[in-house]
């Protein structure tokens, strides 16, 4: 198991993140990939919203489920250069 607190660990923790930066664009920009990211945009509540009125866990819950889009998302953008 990698432990993350040295130099060379956050190497090695960089180099894992980019790697799987690299894989969910590799699955996300195939034909299949796209039509899954729209599908789970839509069950994910990525274009509304998650509050529901006198429902707290249920907002909670489905806050929940928009996390993970949002999550995927962040992995398939394009980092900025310096």
């Amino acid at each position: 198991m990698l432990k993350w607190n040295s130099m060379e660990e956050n190497k090695q923790l960089e180099k894992f993140i980019a790697g799987l930066k690299k894989n969910y664009k590799y699955i996300f920009n195939t034909d299949e990939g796209k039509e899954v990211l729209v599908d789970l945009e839509r069950r994910c509540h990525y274009h509304s919203t998650t509050n529901v009125k006198g429902d707290s866990h249920e907002s909670a819950y489905m806050e929940g489920q928009r996390s993970v889009i949002l999550f995927i998302k962040s992995m398939l953008r394009k980092d900025k250069e310096t």
